[in-house]
């Protein structure tokens, strides 16, 4: 019976102590600890531990309510776990009249795009051991949020894929820094939507994307210092005026990146 209670309290203590930020919503993320000497699993998958046996979870922008995780103590012993999302709505924009012609890539454009999809996917298939993840976020560029996570045209009828990055608007050449530690694991100097584009892996499954620059300042497999400036902003790929679209994702999860961070300083 002691054991027992002892588990239980463990589990209430990383239900609720360490649910950081109030995040627990689609696009948000879950950090908790598990006891010692015990494994947590999620969607049938073990999570890798740090050395004081924090985990990392990301949910989606369609992320289900409920999610639930598994505690496995060290004689074997299953404890189920539920975490609660919030319901979250999103901004929707219909516009009609578009000539169909603009909506679609060339032939050429599209294997294009594959490719450079599939270069984008390997540079996120690390699974590392750094702790860049657990620091406090800090915004990569002020300015105004001109794009938010999860918004969605409709044109002509038709949905589109939902944007997954958060937009900050600001002149070319400002200076982008790192809003956590990690490794750069990708650099490209004209992807067709995202034009030059940086992704830094910040441990545990957990990448940060960084799109239309007009100058990368950083090389591949260089660690980086949260602060440190990585990159400028540009209008490079598909844009309209200058800015950074910056993303996150957690093994494929898309996250909503203003989630991570304090509230926008004033300008």
């Amino acid at each position: 019976m002691k054991f027992y209670l002892s588990l239980l309290l463990s589990l209430l203590l990383c239900s609720t102590a360490l649910a950081q930020k109030d995040n627990l919503q689609a696009g948000g993320f879950y950090i908790g600890q598990a006891p010692a000497d015990s494994r947590v699993f999620y969607r049938g998958e073990s999570l890798p531990l740090t050395a004081d046996n924090r985990f990392l979870i990301g949910f989606g922008r369609a992320a289900k309510a409920q999610q639930q995780l598994k505690l496995v103590d060290r004689a074997g012993q299953e404890t189920s776990l539920s975490l609660q999302l919030q319901p979250r709505s999103y901004k929707i924009e219909k516009l009609e009249g578009i000539n169909k012609k603009k909506l679609a890539p060339s032939p050429e454009a599209l294997l294009r795009i594959k490719q450079e999809n599939s270069l984008a996917q390997a540079a996120r298939q690390t699974l590392s051991t750094l702790t860049g993840f657990s620091e406090d976020f800090i915004w990569p560029l002020t300015g105004r949020i001109s794009g938010v996570y999860g918004s969605q045209r409709i044109l002509n009828g038709e949905p589109r894929s939902p944007h997954y990055g958060l937009d900050i608007a600001a002149p070319e050449g400002s200076p982008i820094v790192a809003p956590a530690g990690g490794i750069v694991r990708l650099t490209h100097s004209d992807m067709f939507f995202a034009g030059k584009t940086l992704i830094i892996d910040h441990g545990y499954g957990l990448y940060s994307s960084f799109l239309h620059l007009s100058k990368i300042l950083v090389e591949v497999g260089e660690p980086i210092e949260q602060g440190e400036t990585i990159a400028l902003v540009g209008a490079s790929g598909r844009v309209t005026g200058p800015h950074l679209d910056w993303q996150i994702r957690w093994r494929g999860a898309r996250l909503d990146p203003a989630l991570w961070v304090p509230e926008m300083p004033r300008q």
